[in-house]
């Protein structure tokens, strides 16, 4: 571990952990991978240990730890290799709690940030549009104030915990004439009349269930706004700083965790008398990969211990999921290929690893969005700024 943000109570914590998913959550991943459910109460045990409040405040039962803390839970959770799995849990405690913890009031954090803290809810965020993918501004949902309440209409999709969730974090256009800055967040039971969800199959993070959310004259109270009336955009951008962050980590950690498992693979496969790690070509090309996944796994830790004394780091965790996305998915081709026709069956790790790790550069704003984020930071110099 890298002694400059580890200390020897992070490590500890490591080790419980991996004990923690060793026997509690291994044992089932091959059921929820096929099944796509992953069953409640493993969201109840991951409440009693914690896990879910490591970055949020006591008073809702949290337990306000440091962010390296979550780094470790996020490695920890991909090296375990079913990001579904892994998906699920992040997408609750990192996406929707964190719109919770940011601009709900005392009332809402009560009612939903505490209960999410000890894993008796469950949460998503709803942004993404079937119309507008990464294109957060151009969103068409909308919420029309009616007296005490706000009646939402629209729908998202690609939603992580969308079917199985008990709230959903939701963006909508109060004001859909000022476009970004008509945009405010609302927190809305998923058992709502008006609220229906539908399934989706995906290519990979099987495990997790991934939803399109229609809202059809939804009722919800006033008191559910969280944060005012045409923040949302504000809001969003500055949490897509943290959500790209850990998709940066959660990077870095698959391509360890497979070349990890690939070293040992080539050091044990023995072709014309040789082991596999024995061969120039493949082991230069295995140092290279290595070293490209070494500096991401550096420039992430960087961005977190920022991120951790408050510091704005769009344009940090931009290039660190960017950057780091793309490595892991060269990782998972290139172990995969080391492994030859076991790489491509489904009992190795590889084969899922492969599926899971497509998605990196694809959700939380595509490769090519987050290009154009920075070209505006480094060539157009636009300053993002953070929502007051």
């Amino acid at each position: 571990m890298n002694s400059m943000y580890f200390t020897e109570e992070h490590q500890l914590f490591r080790e419980s952990l991996q004990e923690f998913l060793q026997k509690e959550v291994v044992p089932h991943i091959e059921k929820w991978e096929e099944t796509g459910t992953i069953e409640r109460f493993i969201w109840n045990k991951f409440g009693e240990m914690g896990y879910f409040g490591l970055a949020y405040p006591e008073a809702y039962g949290g337990l306000d730890l440091d962010l390296f803390y979550t780094v470790i839970l996020l490695e920890e959770l991909q090296k375990i290799n079913s990001g579904g799995f892994a998906a699920a849990m992040w997408a609750h405690a990192y996406l929707a709690m964190t719109h919770l913890n940011k601009e709900g009031n005392h009332d809402i954090k009560e009612r939903y940030l505490a209960p999410s803290i000890s894993g008796e809810m469950i949460g998503c965020l709803c942004v993404t549009e079937p119309f507008g993918g990464s294109d957060v501004a151009g969103m068409r949902t909308t919420a029309v104030k009616d007296g005490d309440h706000y009646i939402i209409n629209g729908s998202k999709t690609f939603i992580t915990n969308g079917v199985y969730s008990d709230y959903m974090v939701v963006a909508a256009k109060t004001n859909p004439e000022l476009g970004n800055k008509g945009i405010s967040m609302f927190v809305i039971d998923s058992n709502a009349p008006g609220v229906s969800a539908t399934k989706l199959d995906k290519l990979g993070w099987r495990a997790s269930d991934t939803a399109e959310i229609a809202f059809d004259n939804v009722k919800v109270p006033a008191s559910n706004l969280m944060g005012e009336e045409g923040k949302g955009f504000p809001y969003i951008m500055q949490h897509f700083a943290l959500e790209r962050l850990v998709m940066g980590i959660n990077a870095h950690a698959r391509a360890e965790y497979a070349l990890e498992y690939t070293q040992q693979y080539m050091s044990e496969r023995t072709t014309f008398g040789n082991k596999l790690d024995t061969y120039q070509a493949l082991r230069h090309r295995f140092v290279d990969l290595y070293a490209d996944m070494q500096i991401c796994k550096n420039y992430n830790y960087m961005v977190a211990d920022a991120l951790d004394k408050g510091e704005y780091v769009v344009e940090e965790a931009t290039i660190s999921k960017l950057k780091s996305t793309k490595m892991a998915d060269e990782v998972a081709y290139n172990c995969l290929q080391f492994l030859g026709g076991y790489g491509y069956m489904e009992e190795y790790p590889l084969a899922r690893l492969f599926r899971d790790s497509r998605l990196g550069p694809i959700g939380g704003g595509t490769s090519e969005i987050l290009k154009e984020i920075l070209a505006k930071t480094v060539i157009d110099k636009k300053n993002y700024k953070p929502a007051t």
